[in-house]
């Protein structure tokens, strides 16, 4: 399943997405990633059975290396159930140039590992393209 969290900034997407991955702690039966390009602003706030990553150091500068990314975090915990990304745009450095594709390949993750991702995009929801509107 893909889902994807929508508003402008400061609409409250990322307390959404938090609460979101503190519930799953104790439904998910496998493990719990939360991936940001800033989790020490977060490190508090995730509960400490979450596997945190921040991109930062990996200067990701599309959707397909962010896609090699991901890839790479699933073939080293297969038990990996619940994926949660906050604020795409700033991980990738990019808008929308790609992120359809990138949804597709996801979805291919979706299906083959069994594996849920949420998202969080910055962009005013109705201006959102309907590749996007399909999972909010």
């Amino acid at each position: 399943m893909i889902k994807i969290l929508i508003g402008e900034k400061g609409s409250g997407k990322t307390k959404a997405l938090i609460e979101s991955v503190n519930n799953a702690v104790s439904t998910a039966k496998g493990d719990i990633v939360f991936i940001s390009c800033d989790t020490k602003r977060h490190m508090h706030d995730i509960a400490h059975e979450v596997r945190m990553v921040d991109t930062s150091g990996f200067a990701l500068k599309s959707y397909d290396e962010f896609y090699g990314f991901l890839c790479g975090l699933i073939s080293n915990n297969y038990d990996m159930s619940n994926v949660y990304i906050d604020s795409i745009f700033k991980i990738v450095g990019a808008q929308t140039d790609g992120l359809e594709k990138f949804f597709d390949d996801i979805e291919g993750l979706v299906k083959h590992y069994n594996i849920s991702f949420l998202f969080t995009i910055s962009m005013d929801a109705a201006k959102a393209p309907e590749y996007i509107k399909k999972y909010v």
